[in-house]
């Protein structure tokens, strides 16, 4: 199979360029995959030293073909995809993988639909829907007409993400959403699989401070001043072991510049460290050395790939009490200590209650790391190729040589 792969990758710094990663190494270990062709979004011009890596072993082809905020990336990854005529289509994507402005990131999602057209097997991999997605803590609207505008316009949207050949999530509720409004019956559950396949990582922790680690893109629903706030009450607590809080990852495409005013505001608070975008070679000594990894999320938007990392390093977890991480707990096996949402004091009793008491930060964290060794991403990879054979069997297609 020669297959096309629409999604972000590192060193581009687009929303799911990890999970990518990791997909893309599950994927190339497959007999059935010949070549891999990525159509990622160019990187900023302003990075001149970053270029997409070549394959080694030529398995992995990189393309980069489409612009973030491009009202055109519909075409531009079209003509790419009829120019290589692959066997099948992937789209690793969410409702703002193409831009976080309105029209441009709505246009982008007709690009499932444009390789539809052009008779490509195509699958899109949805890591959320709106009807979950909270508008204003994701950043998307901020009264209550201009989220209506953007509901309708979603639906409309998640129609035509619907014409794809067929559309993977990672949630079983968003599955059931999807069959129920849309009366969708090319929608499938395939769950996220975790990254890292490693032996059963070691429980101490390294000399000096407990690390608190939290990690991802913020600005949106991620938001830092909570851990912040918590921060500063754990570190007036007495006779326990100091503490470092080590905030990982860079701001939010939706909220340029977040991180780096949240870091001018801190200045004053001692032991804090922003490790600004961690390179994928840094990102098992990131979460080795914590004691706790800590999700200060308002809300989410889909699976968390922070949560599958955290379990596959053996890590306790403190997690917010809503919708889709109790549902992932519950759903796939992960734990954690609980704080609500808005509430600094209680997020700050979550952490305690870990950092400490080793023998329930221990706990916690082997519970996670057999729950992340339950389904790792190469098996994943095995449910895309099984779902491409079936569709293959099922189309008949024509040559890929229409226009648009």
């Amino acid at each position: 199979m020669k297959l096309a792969i629409v999604t972000t990758y590192p060193p581009g710094k687009g929303s799911l360029n990890e999970y990518a990663y990791h997909l893309v190494e599950g994927l190339k270990t497959k007999e059935e995959v010949e070549e891999i062709i990525l159509l990622v979004d160019e990187l900023p011009t302003n990075e001149p030293d970053e270029v997409y890596p070549s394959s080694e072993d030529g398995s992995v082809h990189i393309i980069p073909c489409w612009r973030f905020n491009d009202p055109t990336n519909p075409l531009r990854i079209a003509h790419t995809l009829r120019e290589n005529k692959p066997d099948a289509v992937l789209f690793n994507i969410q409702f703002a993988s193409f831009g976080d402005r309105k029209i441009a990131g709505g246009l982008g999602l007709l690009a499932p639909l444009f390789s539809k057209l052009l008779k490509f097997p195509t699958v899109v991999l949805l890591h959320n829907i709106m009807e979950t997605v909270d508008l204003k803590s994701a950043g998307f609207g901020t009264n209550p007409i201009t989220q209506a505008v953007i509901r309708f316009a979603g639906t409309i949207l998640t129609h035509l993400v619907l014409s794809a050949d067929l559309v993977a999530l990672t949630i079983p509720r968003y599955v059931e959403i999807l069959q129920e409004k849309y009366r969708a019956n090319n929608a499938v559950l395939i769950p996220h699989g975790t990254f890292n396949d490693i032996e059963q990582p070691s429980m101490d922790l390294p000399e000096g401070p407990l690390q608190i680690m939290t990690f991802g893109k913020f600005g949106t629903y991620k938001k830092v001043e909570i851990l912040i706030e918590a921060f500063e009450i754990l570190q007036n607590r007495s006779g326990e072991q100091p503490v470092e809080l080590v905030i990982a990852g860079t701001s939010s495409p939706n909220a340029p510049g977040y991180l780096e005013g949240v870091a001018e505001r801190c200045t004053h608070i001692p032991n804090i460290r922003f490790t600004g975008y961690v390179e994928e070679e840094d990102v098992p000594k990131i979460f080795g050395d914590a004691a706790v990894v800590v999700f200060p999320y308002t809300s989410t938007t889909g699976s968390s790939g922070v949560l599958h990392q955290a379990g596959s390093f053996g890590k306790a977890a403190v997690l917010p009490e809503i919708g889709d991480f109790i549902e992932l707990i519950g759903e796939e096996g992960y734990t954690g200590e609980t704080f609500l949402p808005d509430s600094s004091f209680t997020l700050a009793k979550a952490i305690s209650r870990v950092i400490d008491n080793s023998d329930n930060r221990i706990t916690l964290g082997q519970q996670n790391y057999l729950a992340a060794r339950g389904l790792p991403i190469a098996e994943v990879a095995d449910w895309y190729l099984l779902h491409y054979a079936q569709l293959q069997k099922e189309i008949s297609f024509l040559p890929a040589t229409q226009s648009i």
